[in-house]
């Protein structure tokens, strides 16, 4: 079974709109993981206009699954995750004033500074992945970092799904038997969602992790949280149809 991690961001965005602490982003944290996630995902950015710092310190004695912080591996991001000591590190290439993930991380370009942030991580006994595209040859760099998993950016599967979802998900497939090959966990995310997820779970092999926010929460309006996990869950369960 592939583990679903909720990333609470658009929680936090909500809250911030008010300035208050409703919804409570803590709370729904707790209740995600009672509703059956496997992990909570969070990506704290330089402006804070979503999750905090502080709130990643209030998540850490909370989250009872897998903690995974996302980011730009910035010296106050590594100071802030080498202080909470998640589960798991994702690396992103995001300049500070990204809206989201755009793209996964130039490895080769990238190879002595990736190194060295997944060496500082490493010995703090934080599980790392790298985001990245599809092409084997960067996924073949990213293992020669010493990272521990790549998480496979999915929006171009997303985007082409409706219309060939095959040949959308064919480089996919590749991708991660090449990480699997390396000796690498796969991780994915950005734009997976009820309709898209069963098929991807379905067709690409070592899925270990999808990190799934704003489709996610979108759908809880409608649904509520706990029928959306289920949802969700049951798209990443051989045994559910």
């Amino acid at each position: 079974m592939t583990n679903l991690s909720v990333n609470i961001n658009k929680v936090a965005t909500l809250r911030n709109a008010r300035g208050e602490n409703l919804p409570n982003v803590q709370q729904f944290a707790i209740d995600c993981e009672s509703f059956g996630a496997n992990g909570i995902t969070v990506h704290p950015r330089p402006d804070e206009r979503h999750i905090r710092h502080s709130d990643v310190f209030l998540l850490r004695p909370l989250v009872k699954t897998e903690f995974n912080i996302e980011g730009y591996p910035s010296d106050d991001f590594m100071d802030l995750v080498l202080k909470v000591k998640p589960e798991q590190v994702t690396l992103v290439p995001d300049a500070p004033g990204d809206l989201t993930s755009s793209a996964g991380w130039l490895v080769e370009p990238n190879m002595d500074f990736l190194r060295a942030v997944v060496d500082r991580l490493c010995d703090a006994g934080i599980r790392t992945s790298i985001f990245v595209g599809t092409d084997i040859e960067n996924i073949k760099a990213a293992a020669r970092t010493g990272a521990d998993r790549v998480e496979l950016f999915t929006k171009p599967y997303a985007d082409g799904y409706a219309t060939d979802r095959e040949a959308a998900v064919a480089p996919y497939v590749e991708a991660s038997r090449a990480a699997h090959k390396a000796g690498l966990g796969v991780n994915a995310g950005h734009d997976l969602n009820l309709d898209n997820l069963r098929y991807f779970r379905e067709q690409v092999p070592y899925l270990n992790e999808v990190s799934i926010g704003h489709s996610l929460i979108s759908d809880a309006l409608y649904l509520g949280l706990q029928e959306t996990i289920r949802r969700y869950k049951a798209c990443l369960s051989p045994d559910k149809q």
